[in-house]
């Protein structure tokens, strides 16, 4: 699990193809501190494992569906991207929880300074994300948490701060790019809570009971 704090921004050293899968070997410093073989690290966001590292780099297999469904498979030698090392289980819980586990990709449609902040707007490759998406609530953009600011139907906007700017490939980024997009996690699993009645006999035997959740459930067992 990840906050979605960015640790240090990597650069791209080496990239082995064969058809969908991949092995990128990234160049970085501070996620080398304590790495260890099988450690899971996000790159835009995208949570991969170490397979081999160095002083100096890491590197990661990134498989078939990963590469369909993420930006990865656009990265060339040099480009830079976020690292952010798994959350220590006594680490502050900085972001939000982020599984690296990214639903779809966005192209950025606009980018406008707004005083101190930059206010990005993104149009996500599936409409069906947005039930997701929810304003004020939380977002992760290239494996950064932010806060959405707005949303439509067509596209999410989200505004980032300086420091933010500063500490993430966002500062990189511009009208017609790329960029992976995890909805909050806390939604997707309420969606499919309410599609299963109240837990009884039929739910321990496995069988799906019809009608969701209703509202005399919820204020019988004080929720409402």
């Amino acid at each position: 699990m990840f906050t979605g704090i960015i640790e240090e921004i990597g650069q791209m050293r080496r990239i082995h193809s064969a058809g969908q899968a991949m092995v990128l070997t990234i160049a970085a410093k501070k996620v080398l501190e304590d790495v260890h073989l099988g450690d899971s690290i996000a790159v835009n966001g995208v949570c991969l494992t170490v397979i081999a590292y160095d002083k100096e780099s890491f590197a990661v297999d990134v498989m078939p569906e990963t590469y369909r469904k993420t930006n990865l498979r656009s990265l060339q030698t040099g480009a830079r991207v976020n690292l952010e090392r798994a959350m220590a289980a006594n680490g502050r819980f900085g972001g939000h929880i982020v599984q690296g586990h990214v639903d779809t990709t966005a192209t950025i449609t606009s980018r406008v300074p707004d005083e101190n902040a930059v206010v990005y707007r993104f149009e996500p490759a599936k409409a069906a994300i947005f039930r997701y998406i929810i304003p004020g609530g939380s977002i992760t953009i290239d494996g950064i948490s932010l806060t959405v600011v707005d949303v439509t139907d067509q596209d999410v906007a989200v505004s980032i701060i300086p420091h933010t700017l500063a500490q993430t490939v966002l500062q990189d980024k511009k009208p017609g790019d790329s960029v992976n997009i995890e909805c909050d996690v806390l939604g997707k699993y309420m969606e499919r809570l309410l599609r299963f009645g109240p837990a009884g006999p039929e739910a321990a035997s496995g069988k799906r009971q019809g009608g969701g959740l209703t509202s005399s459930f919820l204020a019988d067992n004080g929720f409402l």
